[in-house]
């Protein structure tokens, strides 16, 4: 899904250090032993830990849009055969970006780009990474109006359909989404580092899980009440299943945070990273099938985007669900905000020619004015873009780029690459051959 891993940019510069002994932030190897893809490299991160992480970057809120997305594919059959045939090309896409990895040397996924295709589409590949995680943020706050609207009408025992749970100035969505936004996610946002996270990122992912069980307990045994719409089993047109794929796309991408998790394990081969990202996809294909499949054979075509607002906002097991989600992209927001973030700091410092920022006041000050910016605009394009939908076809297809062409693009010049180097090596070594024989011809004269 929209989650990115820490490690965004490779680059110290676009980091930033942390002045306190032990606590740099340094990205890239520092001896030989720990370069990028090294297969002799030792202590790293066990292959069943990697395969945890890519877990957690690839599960998140984007399950509540597979229903919907199953919906708008045509039925159950068409949802599952197309998310099988887009996962052989999510699978592809990791273990090109590990290969691509190894070869040029580089730790994260931009800085592969940027070498393999060069600077311009490097450019082009940090500016997408920004746009996405903003969009992915404005989900997110759209997602936490969606959840709180339900929760407190349960609260205020509000009939289901009735719109006066936000008649009140204290229920009213703009002001819940902007009194949690700046309490909770402001805060979370502003420090430089965000290692503390890592323990919310975890309860996220069993959140996540949470909500899959309670779609599928609900499918088995449906509450009274719930309205059934028309189950369709087959595609209107064979174009209507192409709708889907963003939904699917956004909640797979997990490829921007793939690289640097590639190089942090223990023995990085392309083979053994072939079989972790095998057994995550599987473990995500479980979580988001389960959630799309049931979630959509409950309500039908009545399925809304967000397939928890289908559910009545009394089950109290449905609202634990929605409080869960709602820990989800709080804790989540930031941690996008922070890829986004490193991201144009790198680009503005490669604009400005700067090295690594030796005033701590003046990296201060910019890293606060870049978040405070970065929160007020997604505050506000949350508030007045009420439908998910929407946002979800945007960095849907974003999320697309990120899978399928980068490293489209990454694997076609490495070829190239290697197709250049064996020419010009058997150029060198040509030329070798002829001197040779006709010293030898001579000789024997």
């Amino acid at each position: 899904m929209a989650r990115c891993e820490v490690t965004v940019n490779s680059d110290q510069q676009d980091w930033g250090w942390n002045g306190k002994p032990g606590e740099q932030t340094s990205l890239l190897p520092s001896s030989p032993a720990d370069r990028p893809g090294d297969p002799g490299k030792r202590g790293g991160t066990p292959a069943y830990a990697a395969v945890f992480i890519v877990v957690n970057a690839a599960l998140g809120a984007g399950l509540l849009n597979f229903p919907y997305a199953f919906y708008m594919a045509g039925g159950v059959v068409a949802g599952i055969v197309l998310q099988m045939c887009l996962l052989l090309f999510i699978i592809a896409g990791l273990v090109v970006l590990a290969y691509c990895s190894q070869v040029s040397g580089k730790a994260t996924y931009q800085e592969v780009v940027r070498e393999a295709c060069g600077q311009v589409v490097g450019t082009v590949c940090d500016i997408l990474i920004a746009v996405y995680t903003f969009g992915t943020c404005i989900a997110f706050l759209i997602i936490v109006g969606d959840q709180l609207d339900k929760i407190l009408a349960a609260l205020m025992h509000t009939p289901e359909g009735d719109a006066s749970v936000n008649g009140h100035w204290y229920s009213d969505r703009k002001f819940t989404i902007s009194v949690i936004s700046i309490l909770v996610i402001l805060p979370l946002s502003i420090p430089k580092e965000i290692g503390f996270q890592k323990y919310a990122s975890t309860l996220s992912v069993l959140g996540t899980w949470y909500v899959t069980i309670i779609v599928i307990i609900k499918y088995i045994w449906p509450d009274k009440g719930i309205n059934t719409g028309d189950i369709p089993t087959s595609p209107s047109s064979w174009m209507a299943v192409f709708n889907a794929i963003p939904t699917i796309c956004f909640g797979f991408q997990c490829h921007v945070s793939s690289v640097p998790v590639f190089n942090s394990m223990e023995r990085p081969t392309v083979q053994r990273w072939g079989w972790v990202v095998t057994a995550a996809v599987v473990v995500c294909l479980f979580v988001y099938t389960g959630t799309g499949v049931c979630g959509f054979l409950t309500f039908g075509s009545s399925v809304n985007v967000d397939v928890l607002l289908s559910y009545p906002s009394a089950d109290v097991s449905v609202a634990v669900a929605r409080a869960s989600i709602i820990l989800c992209v709080l804790t989540s927001y930031p941690i996008l905000h922070f890829c986004g973030r490193a991201v144009i700091e790198g680009l503005w410092l490669r604009y400005k020619g700067e090295a690594l920022e030796v005033d701590r006041s003046r990296e201060r000050r910019r890293r606060v004015l870049q978040t405070v910016t970065w929160f007020v605009l997604t505050l506000i394009l949350g508030l007045f873009i009420p439908d998910i939908g929407k946002v979800i076809s945007v960095i849907g297809g974003l999320a697309a780029c990120f899978i399928f062409v980068f490293p489209g693009l990454c694997l076609i010049e490495a070829k190239l690459s290697e197709i250049r180097q064996s020419d010009s090596a058997s150029q060198v070594i040509d030329p070798s051959w002829s001197t040779e024989g006709c010293a030898g011809s001579s000789t024997r004269q």
